[in-house]
């Protein structure tokens, strides 16, 4: 069971840049994922890490996201660039496949 710890979100306007962490604890986080959920609208996977490094996007954010691991592999990071207001939603850590529990995610909000 990993449990994690999401921050970084905030508002930004149309064409900016956040940085989100995650900070991982517990076992099992060899591959990991960001998910996003709007209002109204399914959790989706947007990026994902393997321990090697290897990485995959959802096809909304290639070219504009970049999904990372520090050093220690336990934190994971999610860079933003090229915000849309498309992209407004809780941002969620998590390994992938995903577990059954979920931290309290991350707001981020585009809008002018």
């Amino acid at each position: 069971q990993v449990q994690v710890v999401e921050f970084g979100g905030g508002l930004v306007q149309p064409g900016g840049s956040l940085r989100l962490s995650c900070i991982a604890s517990g076992s099992g986080f060899s591959r990991m994922g960001w998910y996003r959920q709007a209002p109204g609208k399914q959790r989706e996977l947007v990026a994902r890490i393997t321990w090697d490094g290897s990485t995959n996007y959802a096809d909304s954010v290639k070219g504009r996201f970049t999904i990372s691991r520090g050093n220690t592999k336990n934190t994971v990071y999610l860079q933003m660039n090229s915000l849309k207001p498309e992209d407004t939603a809780v941002y969620y850590c998590n390994t992938n496949p995903p577990g059954s529990s979920w931290g309290q995610g991350t707001q981020v909000t585009v809008s002018s």
